[in-house]
């Protein structure tokens, strides 16, 4: 039989390390995917925290190009974290970043 003293010692430390292997995980997922990503002109952030269907739209009226492959674009950057460029405008380059 564990003897009060011992067992007054280690239910603390088991209970700390609960503590911590439950605050783990949040932080051991840099890469979430939750759908939503940034459209970026040149420097400046013109819609942060979108859909990806809405940012594709967007993206795609400003470059003049078709939102389909832009929404396959957004979905590689909501699932790599990459940024990719979508084209060219005369203010720089429209961005997708993950948020």
């Amino acid at each position: 039989m564990i003897s009060t003293w011992a067992r007054k010692a280690v239910v603390p430390v088991f209970a700390g390390a609960a503590v911590i292997a439950a605050a783990t995980p949040a932080a051991a997922q840099p890469n979430q995917q939750d759908g939503l990503i940034n459209v970026n002109v040149g420097d400046v952030t013109i819609l942060e925290d979108v859909n990806i269907g809405v940012a594709a739209q967007v993206a795609a009226q400003i470059c003049g190009v078709s939102v389909g492959p832009v929404a396959v674009l957004g979905r590689a950057v909501d699932r790599s974290g990459d940024t990719r460029t979508v084209c060219e405008s005369d203010q720089g380059p429209v961005t997708l970043r993950q948020n």
